[in-house]
C-alpha cells in the first residue's frame, strides 16, 4: 500500500468513526459495534482481494492502554463532586465490587465446565468477561439522565479498577497467603500516595506552563506515571480517575494557601480546553482500536455450535447477576443502568496480558469476541427499548 493509499484509509476510518457516533447519538446502538462490524468488513474485504498487512496484534494493546486511560480520564472530568453525591458513589462502588464477585464466581464454574482445568485457570481466566469496559458504557450513556450517567461512570471506572487489581493479584500469587493480602495492602496505600502527589503536581505545572503546548505534555505525564505504577503492578487507573476528579473540583476546595498556590485565573478555561482535548484523543484512538481488534477477529471461527452456545450461557449469567443485584438493593433506576454492562476494550486488554502460560485454549479469542460483541448488542437493544418506553410514558403524561 502506498503513503496515499494508507492516509486515505486512516482519514476514512474517522470519518466513518464520527458518522458512527453521530448514528449512535440518535439510535442508543453503541458507536463501538459499529467499529467493529467495519473492522470485520475491512479484514473480509482484505483476504478477498488478497492483500497483504502486518500484525496488528501487536499494536492492539498499546492502543487500548492508551484510550482506556484517555477515556476514563474524559469521564472524570465530568464529575462534580458534592456531598449529596456520596450515596451514588457508594452505591456505584458496592454495585462494581459486588457484581464483579459474583460474576467471576459464576464464569469461572461455567469454565471450569467446559474446560475441566483447575479453578486457578478458570479463575484467572474469568476475570477479564467479568469487567464492565468504561470505554463502551462511558460513551454509550452520553443521553441518558444525570443520575444514571453519574452512577454508570463512576460503576464502570470502579469496575476497570477493582478488576485490574483483582487481575494483579490473581496473576501474581497462585497460591495465596497472608503476604499475598499484605502486599496488595501496600500496594493500595502507595498507589493512592502516587496519586495524590501527582494531582498536585500536575495541578501546579498546569498553572505554571506558559509555552502555547502544555496540554498533550500533561497528558503524556499522566500516561507516564500511569505506565510506571502498571509495571510495578499497581493499579495506576485509580489515579487517572482520580486526577480527573480532582481537575473538576480544585475550585471546591477553599484553604486559603491551597487557593493561592494552586488555583490561578484561567483554570475554568484551561479545563474546557484540557477536556475537549482529551475526548478528541479519546475518539481517534478508540476508533483505530476497535477496528483492528474486529479487523484482527477470524469470524470463521464463530462457526462453531459450542463457542456460540457457552458464550450465551456466559452472557446471560452477566446479565441474571446484574439485573437480580440491582433489583435487590439498588431498586431506583433498574432500568437503563441493568443493560450497560458491556465487555470491551479492558476485557480486551486483560484478556492479552494473561501470561501465554495460563491462557485456555477453548476460551480464545473468539469467545472473546462474541462476548464483547454480544454485550453490546444487548446493551444497545435495552437502550433503546428504554428510551422508546420513556418516550412513550412522556407523550401519554401530555
Amino acid at each position: 500500500m502506498t503513503t496515499y493509499t494508507i492516509l486515505i484509509v486512516l482519514s476514512a476510518l474517522v470519518i466513518f468513526s464520527y458518522l458512527f457516533d453521530l448514528v449512535a447519538s440518535r439510535t442508543k446502538l453503541p458507536s463501538v459495534l459499529l467499529l467493529l462490524v467495519l473492522g470485520i468488513g475491512l479484514r473480509i474485504l482484505v483476504d478477498k482481494l488478497q492483500i497483504h498487512t502486518f500484525s496488528f496484534l501487536q499494536i492492539l494493546p498499546t492502543l487500548g492502554t492508551v484510550g482506556l486511560i484517555l477515556i476514563v480520564f474524559e469521564g472524570s472530568l465530568e464529575l462534580k463532586y458534592a456531598r449529596e453525591k456520596n450515596k451514588v458513589i457508594k452505591g456505584a462502588f458496592l454495585s462494581a465490587l459486588l457484581i464483579l464477585i459474583a460474576t467471576v464466581a459464576v464464569i469461572t464454574f461455567i469454565i471450569y465446565q467446559i474446560t475441566g482445568q483447575t479453578l486457578y485457570l478458570c479463575f484467572v481466566n474469568a476475570i477479564p468477561f467479568s469487567v464492565i469496559s468504561s470505554a463502551i458504557a462511558i460513551p454509550s450513556v452520553s443521553n441518558i439522565n444525570k443520575k444514571s450517567k453519574e452512577f454508570v461512570i463512576y460503576e464502570s471506572s470502579f469496575s476497570d479498577i477493582l478488576g485490574i487489581i483483582l487481575f494483579n493479584f490473581a496473576v501474581a500469587n497462585q497460591h495465596i497467603t497472608v503476604g499475598s493480602f499484605g502486599q496488595l495492602a501496600i500496594n493500595t496505600i502507595l498507589i493512592l500516595l502516587l496519586s495524590v502527589v501527582a494531582c498536585i503536581t500536575l495541578l501546579y505545572l498546569m498553572g505554571r506552563l506558559r509555552h502555547h503546548i502544555k496540554f498533550f505534555l500533561i497528558i503524556s505525564i499522566l500516561i507516564m506515571v500511569y505506565a510506571i505504577g502498571q509495571s510495578f503492578h499497581l493499579s495506576a487507573l485509580v489515579l487517572i480517575l482520580s486526577f480527573g476528579l480532582f481537575l473538576n473540583n480544585a475550585d471546591a476546595i477553599k484553604h486559603a494557601w491551597f487557593r493561592s498556590v494552586f488555583i490561578y485565573k484561567n483554570l475554568s478555561n484551561d479545563l474546557t480546553q484540557l477536556h475537549q482535548l482529551s475526548a478528541e484523543t479519546a475518539f481517534i484512538i478508540r476508533t483505530f482500536f476497535f477496528v483492528i481488534f474486529g479487523f484482527t477477529m477470524n469470524i470463521y471461527e464463530l462457526d462453531n455450535f459450542n463457542i456460540i452456545a457457552n458464550g450465551i450461557i456466559m452472557l446471560g449469567s452477566i446479565y441474571v447477576i446484574r439485573f437480580a443485584y440491582l433489583y435487590f438493593f439498588k431498586r431506583e433506576h433498574v432500568l437503563p443502568e441493568g443493560f450497560v454492562t458491556p465487555r470491551g476494550l479492558i476485557s480486551i486488554l486483560l484478556y492479552y496480558n494473561l501470561p501465554q502460560h495460563m491462557k485456555l485454549a477453548e476460551i480464545g479469542t473468539p469467545f472473546l469476541f462474541m462476548v464483547v460483541l454480544g454485550s453490546s448488542l444487548v446493551m444497545s437493544i435495552g437502550l433503546m427499548s428504554t428510551r422508546k418506553r420513556q418516550t412513550a410514558q412522556t407523550e401519554a403524561g401530555h
